[in-house]
């Protein structure tokens, strides 16, 4: 039978060994050449005349294939496996090649775009000339304003090209095209200044709007993250090349921007907030570019201020936030075809490296020119930012049969990855009663580091299960199969305070099945029973989120983390159950039966609208909610008569 894809696969001037048992597994036609860019380039156009989907292993050379498929009215994939592969120390790397060139084939979904508009309306904030200075370069290009706090003796401009103002920036808030700052100590220049700027009177609390925000001013930044900011640059006034820097970025911020949609948020699926009481806040804690805020039961995510680190979906429990780009399932999809491949041709021990694109492969190509290149079992898949992989991904990975991963960030990282360090550990305490070798963060610069990386044990038998759900599930049928594969029982493992998994402890004998936990859990872990007065709880759902234990009156709830796979196979199970109260007016049963008791011997004869002449209104108590009405307005009592209170003593 005819494979559909041709894929090629060069030696790069013999320069690597191409092994073509191995090779053979690459998911099509294979052929080989030793010099596809030149002397062999009409093998390509050949192939691109049949019609068929075509893989091609170089990258340097793509701007060649890609001219001959626009005029063939094609497209080709490209997978770079010279500095990913052959070139290396190491011998068989013919099973990752193989690996690679598979993997590429597999669809990544386009992500949606976020568009920002700037109209080159341009605020510049500094303390002395430098921001006058920058102001003067742009003027020209930008519509700009100066800013200085707190200046020292300022000589006037000799023309008024553009405003110099005064003003010390109290808040600020935006992005890219759409800027808010509160300024106090606001006030503009006098137009008769002479040798020094004399400004007028000053007011607090002055709104300024604009497109761009330069910062030349040498203090705190205005934002967290401020490198993750649209439309905010930054500059030490005292560093010449930062502010030149700064004049060449700025002069390009006008028109319209389109940026990458990187979260998909449901809001109906977060956790954290309900009746005023706050429940989750693993995303609040983590996002370093202050993109996301609180806004009712549940948090808002601004697109237009997300820097993309993905570390609100790496830690999000519910899979309200999801990573698009791209999505974890796409992503397992391509590590489900990488690590089969790679010991379907013949490999063992894959150490899965994530990466991203800006540091990770320049780290992987520089070991690979200069150094000793990938060790032959290291796997290399790039991702848009490490800080996006979840335990979705790492459960993947071993469940596929990795040795380890390894996931690759800078000496000082762009994003703060304090999250991945978060799932890493949470991956770990999972992985170790598996016997399993824990995830890995190797923070460098060091492309001979790469070389060192190594994994551990692996499961008995690699699942192949295909990743079809997203968010939670996908996570839970990792960490099943991931179990299943290595033919583990299914103990209970305790697991780090803030785990997303885990069972609701409640003391029953304090519990009156008031069921105010069932109305505030968000994912339907607790539930009641419309016939009975029950409380159930369904373990595999609960997202430890603490609701539950913040609304419960009686406070006597209390969170387990942990991981128990019996508890989540046995679905939902009875915690407390008590036969109802019937009516004493009409049989219908209503509340439970402790609770109707409880509260009876509280009142009666201890409160005076239920003792003395009053005793017999106890039965209001007893009776469902349609009878009561119907007594209390039936009866000639008012509820105004109450006696007297002490008066109040004077000491």
């Amino acid at each position: 039978m005819t494979q559909s894809r041709i894929v090629f696969a060069c030696s790069c001037e013999a320069t690597m060994t191409l092994e073509p048992g191995a090779l053979k597994h690459c998911g099509g036609e294979l052929r080989t050449a030793t010099q596809l860019c030149r002397a062999g380039i009409g093998a390509v156009s050949a192939a691109l005349a049949e019609g068929r989907p075509i893989t091609i292993g170089c990258t340097q050379e793509a701007p060649v294939f890609a001219e001959l498929a626009d005029e063939a009215g094609m497209e080709i994939q490209f997978v770079n496996i010279r500095e990913q592969a052959g070139w290396s120390d190491a011998g068989g790397t013919g099973p990752k090649m193989a690996a690679l060139l598979a993997a590429a084939a597999v669809p990544m979904p386009e992500t949606g775009l976020v568009g920002l508009e700037s109209r080159g309306v341009t605020l510049i904030y500094g303390c002395d000339e430098t921001a006058i200075a920058v102001a003067q370069r742009l003027a020209e290009t930008l519509d700009v304003t100066v800013l200085l706090t707190r200046p020292d003796a300022i000589t006037p401009p000799a023309r008024d090209e553009f405003p110099v103002l005064t003003g010390t920036i109290r808040t600020a808030r935006g992005v890219l095209g759409g800027f808010e700052l509160m300024v106090d100590d606001y006030a503009s220049a006098s137009p008769s200044s002479r040798a020094r700027l004399v400004w007028g009177a000053t007011r607090n609390g002055a709104v300024s709007r604009c497109d761009v925000l330069l910062d030349v001013s040498g203090g705190p930044s205005l934002f967290p993250a401020p490198d993750l900011r649209e439309g905010y640059l930054r500059a030490d006034p005292t560093r010449p090349e930062a502010v030149e820097r700064l004049v060449f970025d700025a002069a390009r911020l006008i028109g319209t921007f389109d940026k990458p949609a990187y979260i998909r948020f449901t809001d109906s699926l977060c956790a954290h907030s309900r009746s005023k009481r706050t429940g989750c806040t693993r995303c609040l804690d983590l996002c370093p570019a202050g993109a996301i805020t609180p806004a009712g039961d549940h948090v808002f995510i601004d697109p237009t201020i997300c820097a993309g680190c993905g570390a609100c979906a790496a830690v999000c429990p519910t899979g309200a936030a999801t990573y698009t780009l791209p999505p974890p399932a796409s992503v397992i999809s391509r590590m489900r075809t990488l690590l089969s491949t790679y010991a379907t041709a013949g490999g063992t021990d894959a150490v899965l490296l994530l990466h991203d694109g800006d540091h990770g492969q320049a780290l992987i190509e520089a070991a690979a020119r200069f150094g000793r290149g990938l060790p032959a079992n290291v796997l290399p898949l790039r991702l848009n930012e490490v800080t996006q992989a979840g335990l979705d991904i790492f459960a993947a990975a071993y469940a596929y049969g990795a040795a380890g991963v390894v996931a690759l960030a800078r000496a000082k990282p762009r994003h703060d990855i304090a999250g991945l360090h978060r799932v890493v550990a949470l991956a770990e305490a999972i992985l170790a009663p598996l016997g399993l070798a824990a995830p890995q963060v190797l923070e460098t610069d060091d492309p001979d580091a790469l070389w060192s990386i190594a994994g551990g044990g692996t499961v008995a038998a690699p699942s192949r299960f295909l990743p079809m759900a997203e968010g939670r599930h996908l996570t839970v049928t990792g960490l099943r199969e991931l179990h299943r594969a290595a033919g583990a029982p299914a103990a209970r493992t305790e697991l780090p305070p803030g785990s997303p998994f885990g069972a609701v402890v409640v003391n029953t004998d304090g519990c009156t099945l008031c069921l105010a936990c069932v109305g505030v859990c968000p994912v339907g872990a607790l539930r009641d029973d419309p016939d009975k007065p029950t409380l159930r709880f369904a373990e595999e759902a609960c997202v430890q989120c603490g609701l539950c234990r913040a609304t419960c009156p009686e406070k006597v709830i209390s969170l387990a983390p942990r991981l128990d796979l019996t508890a989540w196979a046995a679905g939902a199970v009875t915690i407390k159950q008590e036969e109802p109260y019937p009516c004493i007016s009409c049989g219908k049963p209503f509340g439970a039966r402790s609770t109707v008791e409880r509260i009876v011997a509280k009142l009666s004869e201890k409160h005076w609208m239920f003792s003395g002449p009053n005793a017999g209104r106890i039965d209001v108590v007893r009776m469902c909610e349609d009878c009561r009405v119907e007594a209390v307005m039936n009866e000639s009592f008012d509820p105004h008569a109450a006696p007297p209170r002490p008066l109040p003593r004077m000491e």
